[in-house]
C-alpha cells in the first residue's frame, strides 16, 4: 500500500517520545509534517528529525497533503483539535485522555462517524509486554474464570506529576488503566474512587475500584507520589493467580533515542522469578510476551487505506469516558456509582 501521510500536532514529551519515533518507523507512514508554532519544540524536532516541516495550523497541514494525524497536546486541547482535524478530512489519533467528559467523547466519535474519516484513541498500553502477557494468559484460561484484576501505575516523581496537560491522575493514567480492564473483563455496572488533592488542584493517588458485569472486579491504582508501588498486576481467578512485577520498557527506550527500526530487539522485557503463576499445585515463573507499540501506527494506516480494522475502535474512547466520570462523581460525593446500560469496549 501507498503509505499514508501523516501530520503531528504537538511536539512536547508525548510528540517527542511516543509517536514521532513510531511514526517515523513505519513504512506504512510518511511523517510530513508538525504542528507547533513553539520556537524551542521547532528546534528539537530540528535536531531529532531535521528535514521535518514545521507548521503554525492544522490547515496548513490538511494543504501540505496530510491524510491523517496524530494529535498530542494537553488534555483539554484534545476534543478541539481533533474535531478540526476530522473537519478538514484527516483521519485522527487522539492521544489519552480523548476528552474531558463522555460527552464530549461522544460528540468526537460521531463526528467522525458522519465524516467519514478513522478515529482512534492512542490507547498504545493495550501493547504493552506486561498487560500482552496477562491478556495471553487469561485468553488461554491458564487462571480460569478471572474474578479480580489488580492494576498499577505508581510511582515516585512528586515534582514530575500529575501535569495539568494531563488533566490530573485519573484522566492521566487512568485512561490507560480503566481501557486495559475494560479490555480484560468488558463493561462494568458500578464504579467506586478515592483520591487525593495536590495543593495545585490536580488529583493524585487515585483508587477505582469497578464491578463488571461478569461478577468481576478490577482494583486499580494511580500514583505520583507512592514510595513502594506494587506489583504492575496480580490476576487472581478460579484455577489460580497471576502476578506481573516487570513493567514495559518501550517508553524508556524510546525517550532514550530507540526507535522500533529493526536494526535490534524491540519490546522485550529480561526475563524475572518475581513474575509468576501460582496455582495449587506450585508456582511457575513466565517469561513476558513481547511489547508491540510498533504495530499501532502501520494498523491505523491500514485502516485509513480500507484494509483493517482501527487499532482502537473510536466507542472504546467513550466506554472509558464514561468509567472515568463516575469514579469523579464518586470521588466527590463518597458513593458508589451505577454505570447503566455500559457499552462493551469489545463490541
Amino acid at each position: 500500500m501507498d503509505a499514508v501521510k501523516f501530520g503531528l500536532v504537538g511536539y512536547g514529551f508525548g510528540g517527542r517520545y511516543f509517536h514521532a519515533p513510531l511514526l517515523s518507523a513505519a513504512p506504512e507512514c510518511e511523517l510530513i509534517g508538525v504542528v507547533t508554532r513553539s520556537q524551542e519544540r521547532r528546534a528539537q524536532l530540528a535536531d531529532q528529525l531535521p528535514g521535518t516541516r514545521c507548521f503554525d495550523t492544522l490547515g496548513e497541514l490538511a494543504a501540505a497533503g496530510a491524510e491523517a494525524v496524530g494529535i498530542s497536546t494537553p488534555a483539554g486541547t484534545h476534543t478541539s483539535l481533533t474535531e478540526e482535524a476530522i473537519g478538514w478530512g484527516l483521519s485522527v489519533v487522539c492521544d489519552k485522555p480523548f476528552a474531558l467528559d463522555a460527552d464530549a467523547a461522544r460528540r468526537t466519535v460521531d463526528l467522525a462517524a458522519a465524516g467519514g474519516v478513522v478515529l482512534s484513541p492512542y490507547q498504545n498500553r493495550r501493547w504493552d509486554s506486561d498487560f500482552l502477557s496477562v491478556r495471553a494468559a487469561v485468553d488461554a484460561g491458564t487462571l480460569g474464570e478471572v474474578r479480580r484484576f489488580e492494576s498499577r501505575f505508581e510511582r515516585f516523581a512528586p515534582d514530575d506529576g500529575p501535569g495539568a496537560s494531563g488533566g490530573g491522575t485519573i484522566l492521566d493514567f487512568g485512561s490507560h488503566l480503566v481501557d486495559q480492564s475494560l479490555v480484560l473483563l468488558g463493561p462494568v455496572t458500578s464504579v467506586y474512587a478515592e483520591l487525593s488533592l495536590r495543593g495545585s488542584g490536580l488529583d493524585d493517588d487515585v483508587f477505582i475500584a469497578l464491578q463488571h458485569a461478569t461478577g468481576a472486579r478490577s482494583h486499580l491504582w494511580g500514583s505520583w507520589s507512592q514510595h513502594a508501588p506494587g506489583p504492575r498486576f496480580r490476576v487472581t481467578g478460579t484455577s489460580g493467580s497471576m502476578v506481573v512485577t516487570t513493567t514495559d520498557t518501550q517508553e524508556d527506550v524510546l525517550i532514550a533515542g530507540g526507535t522500533p527500526d529493526g536494526r535490534g530487539p524491540w519490546g522485550s522485557e529480561a526475563a524475572s522469578d518475581l513474575d509468576r503463576i501460582v496455582t495449587g499445585s506450585g508456582t511457575s515463573t513466565i517469561r513476558l510476551e513481547r511489547g508491540a507499540w510498533d504495530t499501532f501506527y502501520p494498523a491505523f494506516a491500514r485502516a485509513v487505506r480500507g484494509l483493517g480494522p482501527a487499532p482502537v475502535p473510536a466507542p472504546d474512547a467513550v466506554a472509558t469516558a464514561v468509567v472515568l466520570d463516575a469514579a469523579r462523581r464518586s470521588a466527590d460525593t463518597g458513593t458508589v456509582v451505577a454505570v447503566a446500560h455500559p457499552p462493551d469496549p469489545r463490541l
